[in-house]
């Protein structure tokens, strides 16, 4: 298949993964007859899927869809394993790939860099991205957020000699548990920190930092690690000692506060603003430029870049702001990313209050065995604000949250508790915006809140 990129019939089973659905996008473009179901589908999946015909005609699995007629089966990670379509494939014959294992068939000629971490891959992918565009190199990649500059998440070609990987370490699909990351089978891999994340995967910490060992370990002779230096745990694995893989440590890249604006602060002096900012996105730098070195960037063509790069949707995204007051979105949802996040913007404005808000939405989050990993991570906030919906919580068939539970796991007894989103807009509205930043931090929603109402409320 790694020799045909041009024609075939595809059916995806759970087209509407974020990945996935990006995925089918570029196989239509590259002339494929892409088929698929799903039970759900959200947004932007939905919309993206609709504007190439893609979108299934109505929700559900529908084994009629697969038929001799197909070449192959991509199955999403989201379906269960007693998937009727799934079922038919297999009755059939049909070859049925994990999108992992299809991205490795389509690149098995190519030089493939994986970037893998509990926290900071997306956005140092998007930056060797932005790089490796900035300065016209050939290249195909797989990233998890929408990047400036970029229209699809996914791009696969024939002739670009490398691909650049967002990998994560959580189960393929419902028939392989092996992490998805070694199935790109990395010729150089980045591992930006280890934070235990994701309990109903991984319940213990030894679990978790094992699938990272199990990729350290794969890497093939002549190839690479790059890893957090800081990081207890990378230095011992990435200094584990193989004569034959390059061990390349690295840590936040040198920088200033100006003005509030950060400045990287290269070798001979040379300074050079950019437009992301915190100790954990000068790590990323490091990270990517540490990539692109290996790939060939030169320093100067690394810097130039790196100014312009804007950052990753929903990866302290600046929402909106007027002279007193800036309001970010970001992603963070695990406890390390809460605490790094929030640090961030304390440091970035220091003569300016923090009003930060993270919502509990994963399962690991809303267990009462995992939430004390939050423990004093939002303390760099003025006022911390954590919501969470009950009726998520009774839906992932947990155990009941008090408001008190949330308080002691996160060591703050000033902690504001909200379970209803139109209280917590009042209560955001309740304050006098000026000189504070607001900080939403959540992988969810906060139960449906209008982002853009609330924002344009708070700048008034």
């Amino acid at each position: 298949m790694s020799q045909n990129l041009s024609s075939g019939n595809i059916h995806f089973i759970s087209i509407g993964g974020s990945v996935m659905h990006n995925l089918a996008i570029e196989l239509h473009l590259k002339g494929f007859n892409v088929t698929g179901s799903d039970d759900e589908i959200y947004e932007p999946s939905l919309s993206r899927l609709a504007a190439y015909n893609l979108l299934p005609g109505s929700m559900g699995w529908y084994p009629e869809k697969i038929t001799t007629s197909l070449d192959a089966v991509i199955l999403g990670m989201h379906a269960r394993e007693d998937n009727p379509e799934l079922a038919k494939a297999r009755e059939l014959g049909i070859k049925v790939y994990s999108y992992p294992e299809y991205i490795f068939e389509h690149s098995q000629n190519k030089q493939r860099v994986v970037i893998a971490g509990s926290h900071g891959k997306t956005t140092i992918t998007s930056m060797i991205l932005h790089v490796l565009k900035f300065n016209n190199r050939l290249f195909d990649y797989l990233v998890g957020a929408q990047l400036e500059g970029f229209d699809n998440m996914v791009k696969l070609s024939k002739n670009a000699p490398l691909i650049v990987i967002e990998g994560d370490e959580y189960f393929t699909s419902p028939l392989d548990k092996t992490p998805k990351f070694m199935h790109y089978q990395p010729h150089m891999v980045l591992i930006s920190g280890i934070a235990w994340d994701h309990f109903n995967v991984f319940p213990t910490w030894e679990s978790y930092v094992k699938q990272f060992e199990l990729l350290a370990d794969s890497i093939p002779k002549a190839g690479a690690i790059i890893f957090d230096e800081t990081d207890n745990m990378l230095e011992v694995i990435g200094r584990k000692g193989r004569a034959d893989v390059a061990a390349i440590p690295y840590a936040a890249h040198p920088s200033k506060i100006s003005e509030g604006k950060t400045v990287l602060l290269a070798e001979g002096g040379k300074e050079f603003p950019v437009l992301v900012f915190g100790e954990h996105n000068m790590k990323n730098v490091s990270g990517a430029k540490a990539v692109c070195e290996r790939l060939g960037i030169a320093d100067d063509a690394f810097y130039n870049a790196i100014s312009t790069f804007k950052g990753a949707s929903k990866r302290l995204e600046l929402l909106g702001s007027n002279a007193t007051v800036n309001i970010y979105r970001d992603f963070a949802h695990a406890p390390s990313k809460v605490e790094a996040t929030a640090n961030a913007v304390q440091e970035q404005f220091p003569n300016r209050e923090l009003i930060a808000c993270a919502e509990l939405h994963t399962f690991s989050s809303l267990n009462k065995a995992f939430l004390k990993q939050y423990r004093r991570k939002l303390d760099a906030a003025d006022i911390a604000v954590v919501y969470y919906n009950p009726e998520t919580i009774e839906h992932k068939r947990l155990e009941p949250l008090s408001e008190e539970d949330i308080r002691t796991a996160f060591k703050r007894d000033d902690l504001h508790v909200f379970t209803d989103s139109d209280k917590l807009a009042a209560f955001l509205l309740s304050h006098n915006w000026e000189n504070r930043n607001l900080l939403l931090m959540s992988s969810g929603t906060f139960g449906g809140l209008n982002l853009q109402t609330l924002k344009e409320d708070i700048l008034k």
